[in-house]
C-alpha cells in the first residue's frame, strides 16, 4: 500500500512542478489549428464521398461509381 501512495505522491509532484504546460495563448492557437484542420478534412471527405460514392437515391448527383457500376450491370 505504501508503494501506491508513493507513486501517487510522485505523480502529483511531477504534474505540478516538472511538466511544462502551455500558456493560454499557445493552447488557444493549437486548438484553432486543430479545428481548422478538422474542418478542412471533413469537407474533403464529404466531397470525395459525394463525387465518387455510388448513391442511387440522390437525384442531384448519383456519383461516379454509380455510373461505372451501371455500365457492368
Amino acid at each position: 500500500m505504501e508503494k501506491i501512495r508513493l507513486y501517487i505522491k510522485e505523480t502529483i509532484h511531477e504534474l505540478l512542478y516538472k511538466v511544462s504546460w502551455p500558456t493560454w495563448e499557445e493552447l488557444q492557437a493549437s486548438v484553432m489549428v486543430v479545428l481548422i484542420a478538422t474542418l478542412i478534412f471533413s469537407v474533403a471527405i464529404f466531397l470525395f464521398d459525394f463525387i465518387f460514392g455510388a448513391n442511387p437515391e440522390n437525384n442531384l448527383f448519383k456519383g461516379v461509381l454509380y455510373y461505372i457500376y451501371s455500365i457492368f450491370s
